[in-house]
């Protein structure tokens, strides 16, 4: 546990977060998934206490990759990060409505189908 009450639970390399671990902050946010010198890198799961939650690629500490991103009002975004950001082709979808769109560092630039 560290001062500020975060806790790990894990595999280390040379006495840093790497390899599979869950980390969980004081406030109740968790990430379960992959390390790479104390990052977020690899698979993963982050989840807020208000029932957000991301599930799918980090580099360094940021969603790129693959990754579905789900509101607490149910809204969910399933498609292309980078660096932390929605880009690229993705599906939204809001109250069982399905849209394929186009994103542009976290810009929907235009709905596709």
């Amino acid at each position: 546990m560290w001062k500020d009450g975060s806790t790990y639970i894990g595999e280390l390399k040379d006495n840093n977060l790497h390899g599979t671990g869950t980390y969980k902050w004081a406030d109740e946010r968790m990430y379960v998934g992959q390390f790479m010198n104390n990052k977020m890198h690899g698979k993963g799961k982050f989840t807020w206490p208000d029932g957000r939650s991301y599930d799918g690629d980090y580099v360094n500490d940021k969603k790129e990759g693959m990754g579905k991103y789900i509101w607490k009002d149910g809204r969910i975004y399933d498609g292309m990060w980078k660096d932390g950001k929605q880009h690229g082709r993705g599906t939204y979808i809001k109250d069982g409505e399905e849209k394929i769109g186009e994103w542009d560092m976290g810009n929907r630039i235009r709905w596709l189908l």
